[in-house]
């Protein structure tokens, strides 16, 4: 599991964060509200944990903001502000718990993975395009100009993770922490192997050219 902890106390951050990789998952760690919006628009995770009482953007803003833009990501609301009314407006804002410090880990542990495990809404895009490209989420299945293409489980991640970013360069970087959940770098040409083998198979047999490289930036999918 992928998650993102928005806190400006460094112990509080360091704890939690700590923890949750003892647990096995990836976490990134950032301390304001502004550098968390720019994180949870630039990467995939499958929870948020976001305090309230942030430095630059506030907790709240931060969560209309996603919510606005049309980020379904699970919320865990952390704060000091546990009154009733409290709560309400941090659900009214977009979030799907709330967490009152101070907390136990393993209940904010609990509540994290029970956030994982809630299905997205009904309403949330099942099928990817671009051009004559199509990636279905629940078939797992993809097709060109009506030929499918099988693709093995990391080339599908690293297709789904450029459709779903279509238009917009990707840096190795996110590529390694999205695809992979790697946030560091490995020194190794995983990137530039698998973009290569998703080329032979998605742009080589067909007329127009999808996957594009970006000199000195990255990678993009666009017509």
């Amino acid at each position: 599991m992928r998650i993102l902890v928005i806190e400006d106390d460094a112990t509080t951050g360091s704890y939690i964060a700590r923890g949750l990789r003892e647990e096995g998952h990836g976490v990134d760690l950032v301390d304001d509200g502004r550098a968390g919006l720019i994180q949870a628009t630039s990467s995939t995770y499958d929870v948020l944990v976001v305090d309230r009482m942030l430095p630059e953007v506030d907790g709240m803003t931060v969560v209309k903001t996603l919510r606005g833009a049309g980020n379904t990501t699970p919320v865990l609301f952390l704060t000091a502000m546990g009154s009733v009314e409290d709560r309400i407006s941090g659900l009214n804002a977009g979030g799907d718990d709330y967490l009152v410090k101070p907390f136990a880990f393993g209940e904010l542990s609990a509540r994290v993975a029970a956030l994982a495990r809630r299905p997205q809404a009904m309403d949330q895009e099942t099928v990817l395009r671009i051009g004559d490209l199509e990636l279905d989420l629940l078939t797992r299945k993809v097709t060109r100009a009506g030929t499918e293409i099988n693709l093995l489980p990391r080339e599908f991640s690293l297709l789904e993770f450029l459709l779903r970013r279509k238009g917009r360069v990707q840096t190795r970087t996110m590529l390694l922490e999205g695809v992979w959940d790697i946030s560091f770098d490995p020194m190794t040409n995983v990137v530039e192997t698998h973009v290569s083998r998703l080329r032979a198979k998605v742009d080589k047999p067909f007329d127009t050219e999808l996957i594009q490289t970006v000199r000195g930036a990255g990678y993009k999918i666009a017509e």
